[in-house]
């Protein structure tokens, strides 16, 4: 049996401020960076050991792989691109959520954030997140994954949301319900590619 595990990075600076971040380059909150260790502790006692380990070019992404690896024992190269990142959130990038709902209704912010294929003004929907991670995906991961190998991709929210549509634990049309939490290792328990089982991976923060 094989190893993937979906990361979310830890809460950002943006995560604490309620703010669309996208493609912002913003960095953990203190709670992330604890967020980060508690994930590397939890893969420590599960005994997990990647062979490969893919994160985006962001650096809340980035930065949570590497205190999380740090945590876990393990130094492996972090293998990063810009197919990993956040959905571009565009003309909201930057924005309060808060605001945003006072100012263009609950529902219709709530069609930004949750829809599938409704993107917000002049950024991404989900499905062209999931355009763009799908053949990444095919190409670098799966592979791995079919070889039997034990892979980490710590990313974002979003493209979490992507890869469990392309893992096909997800639809387009109940990917609305799926809740990432920042920082806590999602596992999926594979034999050669195929899904046995997945389970969130929780460890006390002083633990």
């Amino acid at each position: 049996m094989n190893y993937l595990v979906l990361l979310r990075h830890g809460e950002s600076e943006w995560n604490k401020e309620n703010k669309f971040t996208g493609f912002t380059d913003v960095d953990l909150s203190p709670a992330g960076i604890e967020e980060a260790k508690t994930a590397g502790r939890a893969i420590k006692d599960k005994n997990i050991k990647f062979d490969a380990v893919f994160t985006s070019t962001l650096k809340r992404a980035y930065n949570t792989a590497s205190l999380a690896l740090k945590e876990a024992g393990q130094d492996i190269e972090l293998i990063k691109h810009d197919d990993l990142r956040e959905r571009d959130y565009g003309d909201l990038t930057g924005l309060n959520k808060d605001e945003m709902r006072k100012k263009f209704g609950e529902e219709q912010v709530h069609i930004w954030r949750r829809s599938y294929d409704v993107p917000p003004p002049n950024g991404e929907s989900l499905k062209d997140v999931v355009d763009r991670v799908r053949p990444y995906f095919n190409k670098h991961i799966k592979p791995l994954l079919d070889a039997g190998k034990n892979v980490l991709v710590a990313c974002h929210g979003n493209t979490n949301r992507a890869l469990l549509i392309i893992l096909e634990e997800n639809t387009p049309e109940n990917i609305n319900s799926a809740e990432i939490p920042t920082g806590v290792p999602l596992v999926f328990e594979m034999d050669k590619g195929a899904k046995k089982k997945n389970y969130f991976l929780k460890k006390a923060a002083n633990g």
